[in-house]
């Protein structure tokens, strides 16, 4: 196998060559940054937290190839991933996940011990995930802790502390992520049926759609009450209204159920977390001006 043929194989195992995830892992956190560091985060504040994240979801995405390959080869998506295939053995992407998360660990180190005694449930969480389908009924919920748990070390790392709004971020970031999992799992519904596997899409069962949208309402709800305690303005408040304008979207794509419109919702889940990250950064600059 030529040196090309094996990074293209690592792109593979730790998605870096379809990015979603980063994005959806990524802008919770700079919701976190950016409200935490009140608008003027320090740049290698950002840039710690934005290559930590990458780091972190390519880990994670090497973990879970590991954690599935036995249940991949059954679900036409994922039967082409490169461990379930037998292109990277299952070895190999252990020590691909470990190498990147000590990667990720290294970038933390110049900052206080409050963030990096956080980085370990982080760790944990992350590593734990793909194994949480196998009892947990609703294990986008897991997801939603392990994708928003760089929130909290967002504050850490900025204010020496973790105060309650960073939590509450914490929590709408968990019912966003029921959500956009949710619209992912029901292009899966049938395979996992057939796998045992759990998704919040068999949990809902003919109710999935409502519980989606549900989950979008108090997504919204809990956003605005961060942003109220955050001292947050109108054109926070603005970002909002954009985002509530994507979920209504999603509704008409996920409303028939159809695989591919399912999963086009869930992609498009990255603009729901883009605009209110955008109406974060222009509230601030607004009232810097000010």
């Amino acid at each position: 196998m030529t040196l090309a043929e094996r990074l293209s194989l690592y792109l593979q195992l730790t998605r870096l060559n379809r990015p979603i995830g980063i994005l959806l892992l990524l802008w919770p956190t700079l919701w976190g940054v950016w409200i935490a560091g009140a608008g003027h985060p320090a740049w290698h504040i950002v840039l710690i937290f934005v290559l930590g994240t990458v780091l972190m979801r390519s880990a994670g995405c090497a973990i879970n190839d590991y954690a599935d390959r036995d249940f991949d080869r059954y679900v036409k998506r994922t039967s082409e991933r490169p461990v379930t295939s037998g292109r990277i053995s299952p070895r190999e992407a252990v020590w691909v996940g470990v190498c990147l998360s000590l990667l990720a660990f290294v970038l933390i180190l110049p900052l206080n011990n409050l963030t990096l005694l956080l980085s370990f449930p982080a760790v944990f969480l992350a590593a734990s995930y793909p194994y949480t389908k196998r009892f947990l009924a609703i294990p986008q919920a897991y997801l939603g802790i392990a994708f928003g748990f760089g929130i909290p070390m967002a504050f850490a790392a900025q204010l020496g502390g973790v105060p309650p709004v960073a939590w509450l971020l914490l929590v709408a970031n968990v019912f966003w992520a029921i959500a956009y999992d949710t619209e992912y799992a029901m292009v899966d519904r049938d395979d996992d049926i057939h796998l045992g596997i759990h998704s919040a899409a068999l949990l809902f069962g003919k109710h999935d759609v409502a519980a989606v949208m549900g989950c979008y309402a108090i997504t919204l709800a809990l956003l605005a009450w961060a942003g109220q305690m955050a001292g947050l303005g109108r054109f926070y408040y603005a970002g909002l209204l954009v985002a509530a304008g994507i979920a209504i979207y999603h509704y008409t794509l996920i409303r028939g159920r159809q695989r591919g419109q399912c999963f086009k919702a869930f992609l498009h889940n990255n603009w729901f977390g883009a605009a209110v990250f955008a109406g974060i950064v222009l509230d601030s600059l607004v009232r810097s001006r000010l």
